[in-house]
Formats: C-alpha cells, sequence, structure tokens
C-alpha cells in the first residue's frame, strides 16, 4: 500500500507496516518552523505542538469538543491531555494508516522529554523522548542564529539570552540528535536535506543509521 507520496511503507518483522515517528526540534532562531512546513510539503504527517497547539487544547479551546468526540478519554478537566492525545493518535491511528512517517514538531523536545543523559556522562547514548523512534535537530551557526532572532521585533540580547537560557544548548542537541539539518545555507539547499532524509527514513537501512548514528559527534548529517 502506498502513502500519500507515493512511497512504500516498510515492513517490520510481523510484515505489518510500521510508521516511523521523527522527532523535530531545533533552538530559537534555527529555522525549525521552516523544515517543519518542508516535511509537510514532502507529504509527511506533522503533529505541532507550538503554543497555538495549547491555545486551542487549553480550557475553551475550539479544539477541545473536537478532539474530546474523535479521541474519547482524552480530555481532563476541560482541557486535552496532550499525553493521552499522542499516545492514541501516534500509538494507533496513524500507524493503522500505513503511514511511513510521521513528524512530531516539538520546539522543547530534549527540555520537555526523558532526561536525556541521567548519569550526566558525554557518552554517545542518545534519549528518544515523547516515544519518538528518532531525532532530527534543526541547526545554524551561533552568528546566524543572532542575526535571524534580533531581527524580529520587539527582540533584545537580553530576551535572547533569557530564552537561550531555558533551552538545552545547541551543541548538545547536536550530540543528543539522530540527524542534523544545517539551515545556514539557501533554502533550495535546506529542502534537498529535508527530502534526502524522508527518502532515507523510507528504506530499512536508512532507520538502522537513526538507531547507530553516523557522524563523530554521534549524528547524522543530512
Amino acid at each position: 500500500m502506498e502513502d500519500q507520496t507515493g512511497r512504500q511503507p516498510s515492513l517490520n518483522e510481523s510484515g505489518t507496516s510500521q510508521t516511523f515517528i521523527l522527532g523535530l526540534t531545533g533552538s530559537i532562531g534555527m529555522g525549525k518552523s521552516t523544515v517543519s512546513a518542508m516535511f509537510r510539503q514532502e507529504g509527511v504527517p506533522v503533529w505541532d505542538a507550538d503554543a497555538t497547539v495549547h491555545e486551542l487544547y487549553g480550557r475553551g479551546g475550539a479544539a477541545v469538543p473536537l478532539v474530546a468526540d474523535a479521541f474519547p478519554g482524552v480530555v481532563v478537566d476541560g482541557v486535552i491531555d496532550r499525553a493521552a492525545l499522542s499516545a492514541q493518535v501516534v500509538g494507533n491511528e496513524v500507524r493503522r494508516q500505513g503511514l511511513f512517517l510521521a513528524v512530531l514538531d516539538i520546539p522543547l523536545l530534549f527540555e520537555t522529554g526523558k532526561d536525556p543523559d541521567p548519569e550526566g556522562g558525554s557518552g554517545t547514548s542518545r534519549t528518544r523522548p515523547h516515544g519518538a523512534d528518532a531525532v532530527v535537530v534543526v541547526s545554524a551557526p551561533q552568528e546566524v542564529q543572532r542575526a535571524r532572532v534580533l531581527s524580529r521585533q520587539g527582540m533584545s540580547e537580553e530576551k535572547l539570552a533569557a530564552i537561550l537560557g531555558r533551552q538545552v544548548p545547541d551543541a548538545e542537541k547536536r550530540r543528543l540528535a539522530d540527524f542534523v539539518i544545517d539551515t545556514s545555507t539557501d533554502l533550495d539547499t535546506t529542502r534537498a536535506r529535508v527530502s534526502e532524509l524522508v527518502r532515507q527514513l523510507s528504506q530499512p537501512r536508512g532507520r538502522l543509521a537513526a538507531g547507530a548514528g553516523g557522524g563523530g559527534d554521534g549524528t547524522v548529517d543530512c
């Protein structure tokens, strides 16, 4: 069975289709939203966990009654329990649809997931936060990040420093990632990297690489 992009979903050992869940994250100003949109353009479903989703899923949010009807049991005290919803959507519905790849777009993926390195070491073991099978980090050099963020209206050096202080450092995210997409080049190059990653993860060998890592820091650059 082909998915909407015409690709064949990969099969697990039992011969049934198994969706590969790719966590997508990146610090402020790295281009994560742009990369997320590129995954959608590739026909990959993206579950977006940004502030808009928080508003929609909160008390009185427009999405609450709709989601409650579609997924009984995920609304608690008038608010959507995002963990319960994720378990139903990602763990069951998406996988039954035979999709070969789905993306979890979570800005604070590492910050809100389980402790990526409980021993505090610098080994090559990497986390699988929020149930993701692999993680792709969107990154760019520090000077590019600063220029992007400080060009935003109302942004200042102080605000940027405060935001970065609440986020896992980019270098650590890169170390923990399975794949890194550098967005410091032009949009066409970034789009080509996204397309290549989608192609790679549609193949069993590419999925194995996600677990093994590639580069010297334990990641596979795309």
